[in-house]
């Protein structure tokens, strides 16, 4: 799992440049990192109170030696070392599969093909580490990595040469006592036969889920390796004699290594062959994981600031206007360009049920973990009908009265426009903001300003596009990216006549660059205007809730042209509630909730997944994807947060039960740290540790949208009454 660096890690190791963090513990610290010339690597360094201990080196460098002994084909191939360096340090490829403890956390026990392939691969890399003289002496699930070509062993911190004691209790316990062997347990020496009998221990985990001597304190384990027979309960029976004679008390009972692999080799196919499909996904998820990840560092601690507070609240213009009937629907996605115009989120309109269930009874942030705010402030926002939008290093808030732009470092407001009367007058591509407006009393004209992000000023000449309503009800800016502006617009002049309001609607092009109108595609108005939009492979990916309020449309537009390539209706029958924060798409899919989890394929349209079989109208909550996994709110007997794989729908993980009573938003999007999965609860923010599957803590706050910044080192929420950032973990 990829956290980001801390704000004291360095930003280099010699020529490496390090992106994120794989591990810490007591020995050092591993990063992933990138050579200069592209290639991805896994560096290992100590940490400065061992670097200065002559047997700590020693140790250091017979791991480097191990590692090398062992090569790239049984382990990581080591890429360059400096054991001699001030701060000693290892790096090696980086391993593109999940460790064996995962694999089994992900999909369960595995089959006894899976098992057989791992332990004939497995027997075949300790041959070759022996043939040196070499014994690992901390073979355990976490140490074995799994890739489609076959297993690697790693962390070769205590290994030493076969016979040599003497630096044996450096730095830290030589051994895992659940995987140890009865002689290591014992203190005495640990000998290629000790790695065969940890060998079967990690094989039986493998096909049970359990270690062969159980949990417990680390004395009582001590005992039970060196005393009580293994449970094998759930072992294949095939494999049982085979697994019982590796763990004989006497290490001149056990098999050797060629032996083993005599035994559990099939001979048939490559490793890949005999993988479950859910964990080849998960290895195919973490290949592209390493190349999406964005490099971040959190900030050092801070005190928190208050941005100063709006003044107070008029009437909302937006509550004013006549529609022309049906329930409109959308939401604002960060530099994305959506927006939602739902009404207020507590008033009780027909056939919208209040909020149920119990408010979020957070621990305090002395016990139960939770951040401090970066920066916190007060916001009027009524309807919170739309989520923020992020242009450079600042956000934007579009309020009941102004649009609002803060800096993201401090919280302090830089400037705010009152001309932007409503919500779907606005929206970014992540470099300028770009408002709309237009004649009420002249020809139809829609006008299109470019303002810089910081300062609010005009940076471009303003676009003109005549014959179009240009004014907060006869257009809705949608998004804006490679040059080009997209929004939905009505023919002809402003008028109050509901009936005129529903004819004449288009889907519109602008070429930033000549001011031009690029294109132009009629669409019959429904009822219901707002659309929700991202770009995504050069398509314009358009969804809004449908006429009928039970179904929800989603279509593909060529970006260059607006010609239509798909379109498809996805039942929704609590489509006058939900809510997407933004659309949650990827490279192959768009990802929507309701009764259950679905998958939208990109290039057609087509429905490349469901999951889950959910009796209520909404099972699911508005989803996010992240890293090949989408995280949704789910609907059960102990809601909480769940975990599918991207590419072929399957569970992944989902949360585990708290002692915090806690309701779901399900209508809110949740965000994906690089630690924590962040779940909008009513009264505050659950962050989900990704590691436990459970809540970790709670933040207070009446926020309800949130967002990350480009960087990805600050959460920043809206609410009704309040605006806060938090750091992104």
């Amino acid at each position: 799992m990829l956290s980001p660096l801390t704000h004291d890690d360095p930003a280099t190791v010699a020529t490496y440049r390090l992106l994120a963090r794989l591990g810490s513990g007591g020995m050092g610290t591993v990063y992933l990192a990138r050579t200069p010339g592209g290639r991805t690597v896994a560096l290992k360094t100590v940490h400065a109170r061992l670097a200065t201990d002559p047997a700590f080196r020693s140790r250091f460098r017979l791991e480097t030696d191990a590692a090398r002994i062992i090569g790239a084909r049984h382990g990581a191939a080591v890429v360059d070392a400096d054991p001699l360096a001030e701060t000693p340090w290892l790096a090696t490829e980086y391993v593109l599969g999940p460790p064996l403890d995962d694999a089994v956390a992900l999909g369960g026990p595995l089959p006894e093909p899976t098992v057989r392939a791992l332990g004939a691969a497995l027997a075949g890399a300790l041959a070759q580490l022996h043939s040196s003289d070499v014994v690992h002496r901390d073979l355990k699930p976490s140490n074995v990595l799994i890739t489609a070509y076959g297993p690697k062993i790693i962390d070769f911190g205590i290994a030493r040469a076969a016979g040599d004691d003497h630096l044996t209790r450096t730095g830290a316990a030589a051994g895992t006592p659940a995987f140890m062997s009865p002689e290591q347990a014992s203190g005495e020496e640990h000998t290629p036969a000790g790695d065969v009998f940890a060998l079967a221990g990690v094989l039986v985990f493998a096909a049970t889920g359990h270690g062969p001597f159980g949990k417990g304190s680390p004395a009582d384990l001590l005992y039970r390796v060196r005393y009580a027979e293994p449970n094998l309960g759930g072992v294949p029976e095939a494999l049982l004699p085979l697994l019982t004679a590796c763990l004989a008390k006497d290490p001149a009972a056990r098999p050797t290594t060629h032996a083993l692999v005599d035994h559990l080799h099939d001979g048939h196919g490559e490793f890949a062959d005999h993988l479950p499909p859910l964990l080849l996904a998960d290895i195919a998820r973490r290949a592209t994981d390493v190349w999406l990840h964005a490099p971040h560092r959190l900030p050092a601690p801070a005190e928190s600031a208050t941005t100063p507070t709006v003044p107070s609240t008029p009437l909302s213009r937006r509550r004013a206007l006549t529609l022309g009937g049906g329930s409109l629907l959308g939401v604002a996605g960060a530099g994305a360009g959506v927006w939602a115009w739902l009404g207020s989120r507590d008033t009780n309109t027909a056939g919208t049920p209040p909020a149920t269930g119990p408010t979020a009874i957070p621990a305090t942030t002395a016990s139960d973990g939770a951040p401090a705010a970066l920066w916190r402030g007060e916001s009027l926002d009524r309807e919170e009908s739309t989520t923020q939008l992020l242009a450079g290093d600042v956000v934007g808030f579009a309020e009941t009265v102004e649009f609002r732009v803060l800096d993201l470092k401090d919280g302090n407001t830089l400037w705010s426009d009152s001309a932007v009367r409503e919500p779907q007058q606005v929206t970014t591509d992540g470099t300028h903001f770009y408002v709309s407006d237009g004649e009420y009393d002249k020809a139809g004209a829609l006008r299109i300003r470019t303002l810089d992000p910081r300062t609010g000023k005009e940076a471009a000449p303003t676009v003109v596009v005549k014959g179009f309503d240009g004014t907060g009800s006869g257009t809705q800016l949608l998004t804006a990216a490679g040059g080009m502006l997209f929004a939905a617009s009505r023919r002809g002049n402003h008028s109050t006549d509901p009936d005129v309001n529903e004819t004449g609607w288009h889907l519109l092009a602008v070429d930033l660059r000549t001011g031009k109108e690029a294109w132009r595609q009629p669409y019959t108005w429904d009822g219901v205007r707002p659309w929700i939009s991202q770009m995504a492979g050069g398509r314009l990916i358009l969804a809004k809730n449908s006429g009928d309020l039970k179904s929800f449309l989603v279509q593909a537009r060529e970006a260059q042209t607006g010609r239509r390539l798909w379109q498809r209706r996805l039942p929704l029958k609590d489509s006058a509630l939900y809510i997407p924060g933004q659309l949650a798409i990827d490279e192959l899919h768009a990802y929507f909730g309701g009764d259950r989890l679905r998958a939208v394929r990109l290039t057609d349209g087509e429905i490349a997944w469901e999951f889950g079989h959910g009796s209520a109208s909404t099972s699911y909550g508005v989803p996010a994807v992240r890293g090949g996994v989408v995280y949704a709110q789910e609907n059960r007997y102990e809601p909480g947060i769940v975990a599918v794989i991207a590419q072929i729908g399957r569970l992944y993980w989902s949360e585990g039960s708290t002692d915090r009573p806690l309701t779901p938003d399900y209508f809110a999007t949740p965000v994906v740290g690089e630690r924590h999965v962040y779940a909008p609860v009513r009264g505050g923010l659950n962050a989900v540790d990704l590691g436990t599957r459970r809540s970790a803590w709670v933040f207070p706050t009446d926020a309800g949208r949130f967002v990350t910044d480009k960087e990805r080192t600050r959460v920043i929420g809206a609410g009704k009454t309040s605006v806060v950032a938090l750091p992104l973990a």
